[in-house]
């Protein structure tokens, strides 16, 4: 005697339509890109997750230190040149142009200074910098990953340039520390918080011509571009 099998079977369109579901649920879990973060001025910065790190996405352009002090604009190369507390600058003394996209350079004694960035974010120290080398692999293609695409902010060849990380480094240039500004689409630098001397300090530097990154160290009387990360 046969045995009736009451197991309903499933049409295939249901199922596929109950796969979509659990997958179209488990995208939804998927970590959220990080919320963007404002600086005492009210400016705004998206930000990054890169590894474990939270950066932001956007050079940093306040004119205030978080509780409030304001940092010297200095326009004056003589002054510049002789400076040894904090001050920043806008490339060729001009915010139209540059404030926006390119965010301010800071010398290398505001860099150092714990209240530049907004609460709970700090300029990286060099161990952060290195880390995040590890995350991106090794420092011969890194600067690839870092760098914005294409050639609106950096000129040709912008070597290795995909922006896989999300930083979207922009070539800001540099003010060197007898006041002069060069590099703007060429060059990009950006200070860390750990000084190997009194007036001497690490930062992360990345090149039109290169897909590397390079860690090293320069007079802190230089402007560089500062980019926060999350504590």
């Amino acid at each position: 005697m046969m045995i009736a099998n009451n197991k309903k079977k499933i049409p295939a369109i249901e199922y596929i339509l109950g796969v979509l579901i659990i997958i179209s649920f488990s995208c939804s879990k998927q970590e959220k890109p990080p919320d963007p973060v404002k600086d005492i001025d009210g400016n705004s910065y998206k930000t990054v997750k890169i590894g474990t790190q939270i950066w932001m996405a956007e050079n940093l352009k306040t004119t205030r230190f978080n509780n409030g002090t304001e940092i010297s604009l200095i326009t004056d190369t003589t002054i510049w040149g002789g400076l040894k507390t904090p001050g920043y600058c806008w490339y060729d003394n001009d915010p139209v142009t540059y404030k926006d996209s390119y965010g301010a350079l800071y010398n290398g004694f505001t860099a150092t200074d714990t209240t530049l960035c907004p609460d709970g974010w700090h300029v990286p120290s060099k161990d952060d910098l290195h880390q995040l080398m590890i995350f991106l692999g090794d420092t011969a293609s890194a600067g690839g990953k870092l760098k914005e695409s294409g050639t609106t902010h950096w000129l040709t060849p912008n070597k290795g340039a995909d922006n896989s990380s999300g930083f979207t480094a922009f070539a800001s240039g540099i003010r060197y520390f007898e006041g002069s500004f060069t590099s703007v689409l060429y060059y990009t630098g950006f200070w860390s918080a750990t000084k190997t001397g009194i007036n001497d300090q690490w930062f992360m530097g990345l090149y039109y011509r290169e897909a590397s990154v390079v860690i090293e160290h320069r007079t802190s009387n230089i402007g560089l571009s500062v980019r926060c990360i999350k504590n």
